[in-house]
């Protein structure tokens, strides 16, 4: 009888995906959500039902993490579907996989809601979108049987299935190191209990967002960092000079740039990077200073640069012929010395697209990040129809910077409605 690990596909974990089980833990669980809301309750039931019918459709996430020598690597999991469970702790909590059938992300619902986290070794938020649009889609024509009678019980034609590893595919040779290292400031203050994480939604309408951006002569993004960096500027430092930057770490999509559909990571971090020599900058001079360290990174050359470094380390004969331990020693210290590089990170997700015959069934989207090393808040951005959600995640108790964030919205005329999980109620 031949074994079963025979039996068993394997694939390598993309470039970027190298660090993420090396720094994963209770602490700092690298897990980040999106989720969906819709008109009506939800059926766990037909959530499980859609789980396990959807589930085998999509490689990416139907895996388990291996140790190797010189690297993990990803085994085709044979398990059971991870259980739907309704939310009944803090988000973005630790995947531990001996706990979760050896599966790297959960789906759990709570009243109209269906919560997707991922362990980001699996996928970026648009392999996630992905995932939670058919999941919610198999839902859906479970739920509604009638409704949705003469829409095929199957995958979307536009949803990718590609799982090569896009960071390798576009590699050119480089040696040039592509990370920061110089220390920027940091959000400090007093911290919510342990695995407790405060999250802040602001709701406001995209029409008046693109209004307001376009009278700075910025993109809603460069608008919205924009804004964050002026707030820990007044909140944080109380416009006060500092010897070390105010720096945000922003992720880039960089599949609209190599025609990549893949559905594994494929992004690269580039920063908005403010220096607060003197007093009293106005949030125009901190807008124009944003776009301007924003655009001069985000071009196809410099993205390209970015990435090629971390690849030719993967690729070298030398490196990959380094045991796994060593490797894993040396990425700790990378990731220590950029991580404290940035103060904090905002991510957009984008716009969400939903087809035309679930639309009248889901109201929104929000997505949002756990923490990481020395950023104790962080933004998210995602918008479905005229609706952007910008959501604060933060392990702290204060919430001076995301008050002052949204008084500027407002004071520029954008209309902002404020959503809790209840975390700063408590402390009140």
């Amino acid at each position: 009888m031949p074994k079963r690990q025979s039996e068993l596909k394997w694939d390598k974990l993309d470039n970027t995906a190298h660090l993420f089980p090396v720094i994963a833990g209770e602490s700092m669980s690298n897990v980040y959500r999106i989720s969906v809301t819709l008109t009506e309750k939800i059926l766990p039931g037909y959530l499980q039902e859609a789980l396990e019918k959807v589930l085998p459709w999509f490689e990416v996430f139907k895996v388990r993490l291996r140790k190797g020598i010189f690297w993990y690597y990803f085994e085709d999991n044979k398990k059971p579907v991870p259980r739907v469970m309704e939310e009944r702790t803090y988000p973005n909590q630790y995947i531990d996989p001996n706990k979760n059938n050896h599966y790297l992300f959960r789906v759990s619902y709570y009243r109209n809601r269906i919560n997707l986290e991922v362990f980001h070794v699996l996928t970026d938020g648009m392999g996630a979108i992905n995932f939670l649009r058919e999941l919610t889609y198999q839902y859906l024509r479970l739920a509604h049987p009638e409704e949705f009678k003469g829409i095929p019980d199957a995958l979307c034609s536009d949803t990718s299935l590609n799982k090569e590893d896009s960071y390798v595919k576009n590699y050119k040779k480089s040696h040039a190191k592509g990370y920061k290292t110089k220390r920027a400031y940091l959000v400090k203050g007093e911290k919510l209990r342990p695995l407790e994480l405060g999250i802040m939604h602001g709701y406001m309408p995209v029409s008046q967002l693109k209004q307001t951006a376009k009278s700075y002569g910025l993109s809603i993004n460069e608008y919205l960092v924009a804004a964050f960096i002026y707030s820990i500027y007044r909140e944080g430092l109380h416009g006060a000079p500092c010897d070390k930057p105010i720096s945000v770490a922003v992720p880039v999509n960089l599949r609209p740039y190599y025609n990549s559909i893949t559905t594994k990571n494929f992004f690269v971090m580039v920063s908005a990077v403010f220096e607060p020599d003197r007093e009293g900058y106005t949030f125009e001079e901190i807008a124009a200073i944003t776009a301007e360290s924003l655009r001069s990174q985000i071009t196809p050359e410099h993205l390209e640069h970015l990435f090629a470094y971390n690849v030719s380390n993967e690729k070298n004969i030398v490196l990959r012929a380094v045991p796994l331990f060593v490797k894993n020693m040396a990425l700790r210290w990378v990731y220590r010395t950029s991580a404290l590089a940035n103060t904090t990170t905002i991510t957009n997700i984008g716009s969400i697209q939903i087809r035309r015959e679930y639309q009248p069934y889901i109201e929104r989207f929000h997505a949002f990040l756990s923490m990481s090393k020395g950023q104790n808040i962080k933004g998210c951005i995602c918008s479905y129809g005229d609706t952007l959600v910008f959501t604060f995640s933060s392990t702290l108790t204060d919430v001076s910077l995301q008050r002052g964030f949204f008084q500027k919205l407002a004071a520029d005329g954008v209309e902002v409605s404020i959503e809790t999980n209840g975390v700063y109620d408590e402390k009140a």
